[in-house]
């Protein structure tokens, strides 16, 4: 479910994301440093042309899934499969190499298979 918070009046803000594309690669399990395990995969949405990039013509971005009923799930898709998912976005600090670091990852609260992978 997405976070909504009116502020000063009728202004609603959101935070709210929805993608349907295609997964770039294998999900992965990962276990977190707290003992947490969670899944992550590449979702590769097309870029409208635009005249700053026009060579850049999709968006590859980076869902984790937290929540144990939508891990089983995601567990069985495949690269290649044409998914739909909603979530937040995150973003999420680290230490990398002994440097603070961040990235921004959209948090999947709800996700589907719309179409498998062709196999072959």
């Amino acid at each position: 479910m997405a976070t909504q918070t009116k502020t000063g009046g009728d202004i609603e803000l959101a935070n709210e994301v929805r993608l349907i594309g295609r997964v770039s690669q294998e999900p992965e399990s990962r276990e977190l440093p707290s003992g947490d395990t969670i899944w992550t995969f590449r979702v590769v949405v097309p870029r409208a042309p635009a005249a700053a990039r026009p060579h850049q013509s999709v968006d590859a971005l980076e869902c984790v899934v937290w929540s144990g009923r939508l891990k089983r799930s995601v567990r069985g898709w495949h690269a290649g499969d044409v998914v739909e998912v909603s979530g937040q976005l995150r973003r999420r600090f680290y230490r990398g190499g002994g440097a603070p670091a961040s990235r921004v990852q959209v948090e999947v609260s709800t996700g589907r298979v719309i179409r498998r992978a062709t196999s072959g």
